[in-house]
């Protein structure tokens, strides 16, 4: 039947009725919207009841169709008067999950409109419905991984570079805006009338070229996890020296995750060296609290010897505050 085509452009679907005079009910062909095909149907007892409920699948049934969308009933004269639903947002399974009853008899020739302001896919395992339409987050995401994937390519390509790094193995080059935008170091090398901005050279030889590679791939945005992981104390060092204070808590809180008998001395240290008040408490700790000093005994004459007296004395405060004389 002629009348039971829907028309769809973007995210309207108009289903004209030609004539629903002599029948009762009256159902769409299917018409895609989204990744989904829909159907509507109509009803007249005492209300007209329009239906909306996607078509019966496989589809349809694994991931099922969070929608939110607006309808409009109206008559096909010049002088048409639109009976207009709320908006609805539902989980639409079947032809039983939505019914909208507009208390009007329509007759004759009329539209049915749906316009849908969102699609979700609900997945059926639970989890967070997602939408199928861009939205804000979205496009910020789509558009955060496009400027990461030009700067990796700046990098790795030295695109327009200009300033070259001299690590203790080797060079890099690299981008005084970047830098100068990561670190307020840089940025006052590169400002003022230092050497670093006549020579656009700057030395970084207490970092291997791998450290260094990996420092530029964090504040370029391209960083690997294995990487990070690796070279951790390596950034740690370049974090408080050139004053990158997200590098410097990411590294903190790495280092706070693998405290062990092996590495809790160095990892005290490193916590005195620059100044991490939270890996301090986790070394101390770990040594006092959880009396694992006994496992390092070996080794702790050593520390003594290197350690700084003030380390020295929060060591012995932490003794007493957990002695218990018997």
């Amino acid at each position: 039947m002629v009348d039971s085509k829907v028309e769809t452009i973007s995210r309207l679907a108009q289903w004209k009725i030609e004539n629903f005079g002599s029948c009762s009910y009256k159902k769409s062909d299917p018409f895609k919207v989204g990744i989904w095909n829909w159907h509507l149907s109509i009803e007249k007892n005492r209300y007209l009841y329009i239906r909306l409920f996607p078509e019966p699948s496989r589809f349809s049934k694994e991931q099922p169709p969070l929608a939110r969308f607006v309808l409009r009933v109206s008559n096909t004269g010049l002088n048409r008067k639109p009976y207009i639903s709320p908006i609805h947002e539902r989980l639409l399974r079947n032809c039983e999950d939505f019914v909208w009853p507009v208390d009007s008899t329509f007759h004759g020739r009329f539209i049915i409109d749906v316009e849908f302001l969102d699609l979700k896919i609900c997945p059926v395992n639970g989890g967070e419905a997602s939408s199928i339409w861009p939205s804000d987050g979205l496009m910020k995401s789509v558009a955060a991984e496009s400027t990461l994937r030009c700067l990796s390519r700046m990098l790795e390509e030295a695109i327009h570079s200009d300033v070259t790094i001299n690590t203790a193995d080797g060079t890099l080059r690299a981008h005084k805006a970047i830098l100068s935008a990561s670190s307020p170091v840089f940025q006052s090398m590169f400002r003022h009338n230092l050497k670093e901005k006549e020579s656009s050279l700057i030395y970084i030889e207490d970092m291997s070229l791998e450290s260094c590679t990996t420092l530029l791939s964090y504040l370029y945005g391209t960083i690997k996890q294995e990487d990070f992981w690796k070279h951790r104390l390596a950034l740690l060092g370049a974090a408080n020296k050139y004053d990158i204070a997200d590098l410097k808590d990411a590294c903190e809180e790495s280092l706070l995750e693998d405290i062990n008998s092996a590495n809790v001395l160095e990892r005290l240290q490193e916590a005195w060296l620059y100044q991490l008040d939270r890996l301090k408490k986790g070394c101390l700790t770990y040594l006092f609290d959880f009396g694992k000093i006994y496992d390092v005994r070996d080794e702790v004459n050593n520390f003594f010897r290197q350690a700084d007296r003030e380390l020295m004395l929060e060591m012995f405060q932490e003794v007493l505050t957990v002695w218990k004389p018997i």
